[in-house]
């Protein structure tokens, strides 16, 4: 059973993991050079294309900070319950 539950955490994380990076692209391709047109004063396809390398980017370091930090917060959970006493008692 231990093994099914740790790797549904893993699982969990990588599509967590694609999910925020699609998410991202996704809004790159939404916004169609609106935001370097108004932040970097850029137009055309260049602003396009500009807005997708931006979102891409910023949407793996977001999902690389989101989903690094469940990992760290597992693991340490994972620690805590290690050296806890066990509440059973031996008979």
């Amino acid at each position: 059973m231990k093994f099914f539950v740790i790797n549904s955490f893993r699982t969990m994380i990588y599509v967590a993991y694609i999910a925020i990076i699609v998410s991202g692209i996704g809004l790159g391709i939404y916004n169609a050079g609106e935001w370097s047109g108004q932040v970097l004063g850029l137009g055309g396809g260049f602003a396009q294309v500009v807005d997708f390398l931006v979102f891409s980017f910023a949407g793996w370091v977001i999902a690389s900070l989101i989903c690094g930090l469940i990992v760290t917060l597992l693991d340490i959970r994972d620690d805590i319950n290690d050296r806890l006493p066990d509440a059973r008692l031996d008979d």
